[in-house]
């Protein structure tokens, strides 16, 4: 049984154009009602905006993925020039976030200048009154939970969570959202995650098109593995596979805004 569902989280502007006309076409078979499209910077973001304006599936955010080198200052103010220009059409600001596997190869890292560029996306979230997408785990989702905070920020998802108890508690408490991926089948701590977390604050993601190990190894990513991770979910919850799909589906279209 396949029900309608959305991919909360994927990277749709970094597959070959050949691979997204593909996957376009082959959303409505799969019942995949719409994909969330994050970006990792200003091109990205108007490579995204381009597949949004083509297909109506797409709903684009614009954002600075903190994984990479620090942007310019210039940088910055023309990525924010044309998310203030664009705002209306944006469904979120996102990906931005701490920069932590950079950190782990670079202990030295600085990581005050990225979380400044944090606070800025932050400002803009709650400006235009838009959801905040995170690249933010292990020990930065607490910092993410404080700047939250701090602006009153309240529609936030950690995509691909990872963290210790005390966080998951701290945002259950502030109902932050988090999106499960297929490594719920050969991850322990994901599997402990879903156990724990309320469904009603769960999406699905792929963030395609980084590839899986376990059962999708050598595998292209593809929005239409979202459905194993529901049915994983409803196994590991122990709930109706169907109320399992309306629960997220409903989950995902609340926190974006769709209807």
């Amino acid at each position: 049984m396949k029900l309608p569902i959305i991919d909360s989280h994927i990277h749709i502007d970094q597959y070959t154009p050949q691979k997204q006309v593909e996957i376009m076409e082959e959303l409505p078979f799969y019942k995949i009602e719409a994909l969330i499209a994050v970006s990792n910077h200003l091109s990205s973001a108007k490579r995204v905006q381009q597949l949004a304006q083509h297909y109506n599936t797409i709903k684009p955010a614009y954002g600075f993925h903190p994984e990479q080198p620090l942007p310019t200052e210039v940088d910055v103010i023309h990525l924010l020039d044309f998310i203030d220009r664009y705002h209306n059409e944006m469904i979120a600001i996102g990906e931005v976030g701490l920069p932590y596997y950079k950190k782990q190869k670079n202990p030295n890292l600085r990581v005050e200048p990225y979380i400044d560029i944090l606070k800025t996306f932050m400002k803009r979230a709650k400006l235009y009154k838009k959801p905040i997408v995170l690249h933010a785990i292990y020990e930065d989702s607490s910092v993410a939970c404080d700047l939250l905070e701090k602006f009153s920020i309240t529609y936030a998802h950690f995509h691909w969570f990872k963290g210790n108890k005390q966080t998951v508690e701290r945002m259950i408490a502030n109902e932050y959202y988090i999106s499960i991926t297929p490594d719920i089948f050969y991850k322990e701590r994901t599997r402990e995650l879903v156990k724990i977390y309320p469904l009603h604050l769960m999406m699905v993601e792929t963030d395609g098109p980084w590839q899986f190990e376990g059962p999708f190894k050598r595998t292209q990513t593809h929005p239409k593995m979202i459905h194993h991770t529901i049915f994983e979910i409803a196994r590991i919850k122990r709930w109706p596979l169907f109320e399992v799909y309306d629960t997220i589906l409903q989950a995902t279209k609340n926190f974006y805004q769709l209807p």
